[in-house]
């Protein structure tokens, strides 16, 4: 079992910047990768980054690419997503999301995630 507990979310004028830690924990030596999800009110959850744990490679939404930036810390097992930018669109409950290895995954596909995070709230005013 791993958990996954995520910090760094709150209120933020629009074009400012957060930064969102996920501190995993527990057998993670199974995290073939780790990844964030977002969801707004009445919206479903929607993929927003993911990034393999073993060749750091990553993947975006088109929302997000070149304003958010997923990166990992392997020895402290944790993930970041550093979010530039930022718009009223952005304002989310943001998920931390860890997917079981030993099987084949599609990085936007929320299904495929194992673990889940209890999330934190990313507040954008305009």
């Amino acid at each position: 079992q791993v958990q996954l507990v995520e910090s760094g979310g709150g209120l933020v004028q629009a074009g400012g910047s957060l930064r969102l830690s996920c501190a995993a924990s527990g057998r993670t030596v199974n995290v073939a990768a780790m990844g964030w999800f977002r969801q707004a009110p009445g919206k479903d959850r929607e993929f927003v980054a993911t990034m393999s744990w073993s060749f750091g490679t990553t993947s975006y939404a088109t929302t997000v690419k070149d304003r958010f930036t997923i990166s990992k810390d392997n020895a402290k097992n944790t993930a970041s997503l550093q979010m530039n930018s930022l718009s009223p669109q952005d304002t989310a409950v943001y998920y931390c999301a860890a997917v079981k290895g030993g099987r084949a995954w599609v990085a936007s596909n929320k299904d495929h995630y194992d673990y889940w995070g209890q999330g934190t709230q990313v507040t954008v005013s305009s």
